[in-house]
């Protein structure tokens, strides 16, 4: 069996002028960052709204992995709530003065409902916040089809294609 050709973008803001913010306007959709720093549930999050796009690297991760890489202090998590239930969430984690939006993703009961414009423009908000000099995420051919499209539309552009 082929291997499925796989293509990765990169995309990036190195000025604030650039966002292109959309703003929450369901009344029931709220972000909320955890402020309590708790492993499982970052690697409840990877699982709930990866697994439809074949996000599997974490999978196999030891209590102890999750710990580190989530209770860092380097690393912050959100979630958007819709009528008090988890629909989507975003990671932010700083290298330097880049901030990298980790994990970005919506869960599939919620996907086409408008949120996940608000959310992306909440996290790049937000990594300004925490003193970006530059945003950056990458996406890829396995991801929604509209994910490409929601990081442009908020401002991100691509500096670096890859396939293989």
């Amino acid at each position: 069996m082929e291997k499925e050709t796989v293509t990765t973008w990169f995309l990036e803001m190195t000025s604030q002028d650039e966002w292109l913010h959309k703003p929450v306007t369901h009344p029931d959709f709220v972000i909320r960052e955890c402020q309590v720093k708790q492993f499982q549930f970052n690697r409840f999050l990877y699982s709930y709204i990866g697994q439809p796009w074949e996000w599997t690297d974490k999978l196999v991760w030891s209590d102890e992995q999750w710990h580190d890489y989530a209770e860092n202090d380097n690393l912050r998590l959100w979630v958007g709530y819709f009528k008090g239930s988890p629909a989507g969430y975003f990671e932010l984690q700083k290298v330097a003065g880049d901030i990298q939006i980790a994990y970005f993703g919506l869960a599939q009961p919620f996907i086409g409902k408008g949120l996940g414009g608000a959310l992306l423009s909440t996290a790049i908000q937000e990594a300004w916040n925490w003193g970006a000099q530059r945003v950056w995420v990458h996406t890829c051919s396995l991801d929604h089809p509209f994910a490409l499209n929601n990081y442009q539309a908020r401002g991100l552009k691509v500096y670096k294609e890859e396939i293989k």
